[in-house]
C-alpha cells in the first residue's frame, strides 16, 4: 500500500512541489500551504482543483475584506493589500479568494506563521523563499539586502522558517523528515555563504543533514537555461547510524540527469514542442499578438540584445530559451521570437505566459485550467493578466528538476521510516 505523503510548501507559489509530487505516482495530502500573493494562490487552486466554494462564504463584504487583511494577503506580491484596495474588489470575487484561502489551507503570512499552526506530523516541507535580494536581476533593480538577519529584507524571509522550526521543537512536535529548499546559486557568493552557512549549522543543530544540489533545467528535459541551487535536509536527529545511512545513500545515489530522463520517459522534446508558433489555432495567434510589442527604438534594442528563439521565418531553431524571469518585456529578457502579422507593431514577440507555464514543466492543461478559473474582480479588469501569468510563471519552480529530488527523497523515505 503506497504511503500518503504529507506535505507542508511554504511559499508555495502556484504548487511547482505538488505538481511533482503528484507526477511521480506520490499520493499527497497537503498539510497547508503559505503564499500572500492572491493571483500565485488562486492560481495553485486551478491547477490543483482545490478551488473554494464562494456560495458557502457567509460573510458581508467588509467582513471579509477584514479578515483577507488580518491574513496579510496581498495583490502584487510586494505589499500586503489594504482595506481601500479591496475595496475596489467586487464581493463575488473577495468571497472566491477568501473560499480560496480555506480550501487551500493557506496560512498566508509566514511571519504571523506559528510552529505549532502547521498541522500534525509532516513528511515533507519545501521552502522556496524569495530571491530579489539575492539574484543578479533583483541587484540590477536596487535589491541588495541578501538574506542578512533582521533586514527587513523579502529573502530574509528565510528566517522565519527558523522560527517555525525552533517553536516546533520547543512545543515537542514532530520536525518534518525532509526539508527542501530551493533558491539561486548565489546563496553559495562571495556576499551570501556566511548567512547560508549559519543557515545549515542552524539545521544541523535542529537534527538534520544537509546536502545541496546545483541543477540547471535544461538538463531534465525542460529547453530553458535555468540554475538552481537545492537543498534536501534529512531529519536524522544527530543519530550517526542514521546520519551515516543518509550519506551512504548520497554516495550510492548520485543525482543522475540521465537517469531521471530514462526513468521518468522524457528528454526526447525540443524548444519548437513548447512553443506555440501555428497561428492558425486563434488562441495562439490572440496570445502571440499580446506579446507583440510596438515598434520603438527600445523594444528593437531587446530584440537585437536577447536570445533570437526563431529564424528569419520564424522557423524554431534547436536552442533553449535564458532563465525565465517574472517579466519579458525588458532587458535582459528570456528570448524573442520573430513575428510577421503586419499590424505596425514590431516585428517580434516575446514568450507567452502559456509558454511559460510549459517552459516551467506545468502542462497545457494546467494552464487552460487557470485561464478558465479567470474572472471579474472590479470593472474591465481580470484576476489573471497577461503580466501576472508570466510573473508567475518566473517565480516558479522547473517541475522536472523537483521530479528528480522528489524520487531521491522517497527512496530515503523508505530506508529511514518504512
Amino acid at each position: 500500500m503506497q504511503k500518503n505523503i504529507k506535505l507542508v510548501e511554504l511559499f508555495s507559489g502556484i504548487g511547482s512541489q505538488l505538481k511533482a509530487l503528484e507526477n511521480i505516482g506520490q499520493n499527497v495530502s497537503v498539510l497547508n500551504t503559505c503564499e500572500w500573493n492572491i493571483h500565485a494562490f488562486m492560481a495553485y487552486a486551478a491547477i490543483h482543483d482545490m478551488k473554494g466554494k464562494h456560495e458557502n462564504v457567509h460573510l458581508s463584504k467588509d467582513e471579509i475584506i477584514d479578515r483577507l487583511v488580518e491574513l496579510g494577503v496581498s495583490t502584487d506580491g510586494k505589499e500586503p493589500a489594504s482595506k481601500t484596495g479591496l475595496q475596489t474588489y467586487n464581493e463575488e470575487c473577495l468571497k472566491k479568494i477568501y473560499a480560496t484561502v480555506e480550501s487551500t489551507r493557506n496560512l498566508v503570512d509566514i511571519s504571523k506563521v506559528s510552529g505549532e499552526s502547521l498541522s500534525g506530523d509532516i513528511d515533507i516541507m519545501t521552502y522556496s523563499f524569495p530571491c530579489q535580494d539575492l539574484s543578479n536581476v533583483g541587484a540590477l533593480h536596487g535589491y541588495n539586502k541578501g538574506i542578512d538577519r533582521n533586514a527587513g529584507s523579502r529573502s530574509g524571509l528565510l528566517w522565519e522558517v527558523e522560527r517555525i522550526l525552533l517553536e516546533r521543537q520547543k512545543k515537542d512536535l514532530y520536525l518534518p523528515h525532509f526539508l527542501l529548499m530551493e533558491n539561486v546559486p548565489a546563496l553559495n557568493s562571495q556576499r551570501h555563504i556566511k548567512n547560508f552557512e549559519e543557515w545549515q549549522r542552524q539545521l544541523n543543530s535542529l537534527g538534520y543533514y544537509n546536502k545541496q544540489f546545483l541543477l540547471n533545467a535544461k538538463d531534465f528535459g525542460l529547453p530553458q537555461n535555468r540554475e538552481r541551487l537545492l537543498m534536501l535536509s534529512v531529519l536524522t536527529n544527530g543519530d550517526p547510524d542514521v546520519e551515516k545511512l543518509v550519506k551512504q545513500f548520497f554516495n550510492n545515489n548520485k543525482l543522475q540527469p540521465n537517469e531521471y530522463l530514462k526513468k521518468q520517459g522524457k528528454g526526447n522534446l525540443k524548444l519548437k514542442d513548447y512553443l506555440k508558433t501555428d497561428y492558425s489555432i486563434s488562441k495562439y495567434y490572440k496570445e502571440a499578438l499580446e506579446c507583440q510589442p510596438n515598434n520603438t527604438v527600445s523594444r528593437q534594442k531587446i530584440w537585437e540584445e536577447n536570445a533570437q528563439l526563431t529564424d528569419e521565418y520564424g522557423n524554431v531553431k534547436d536552442t533553449i530559451t535564458s532563465t525565465l524571469t517574472t517579466k519579458q518585456d525588458r532587458h535582459p529578457n528570456s528570448g524573442n521570437l520573430k513575428v510577421d502579422f503586419k499590424n505596425g507593431k514590431a516585428n517580434f514577440r516575446y514568450l507567452t505566459p502559456r509558454e511559460c507555464f510549459m517552459l516551467m514543466g506545468f502542462t497545457e492543461d494546467d494552464f487552460e485550467r487557470v485561464l478558465n478559473s479567470n474572472f471579474t474582480v472590479k470593472k474591465n479588469s481580470k484576476l489573471f493578466t497577461r503580466d501576472n501569468l508570466i510573473k508567475m510563471s518566473g517565480n516558479s519552480i522547473a517541475v522536472n528538476v523537483l521530479e528528480a529530488i522528489f524520487l531521491q527523497v522517497m527512496e530515503l523515505d523508505r530506508l529511514l521510516y518504512i
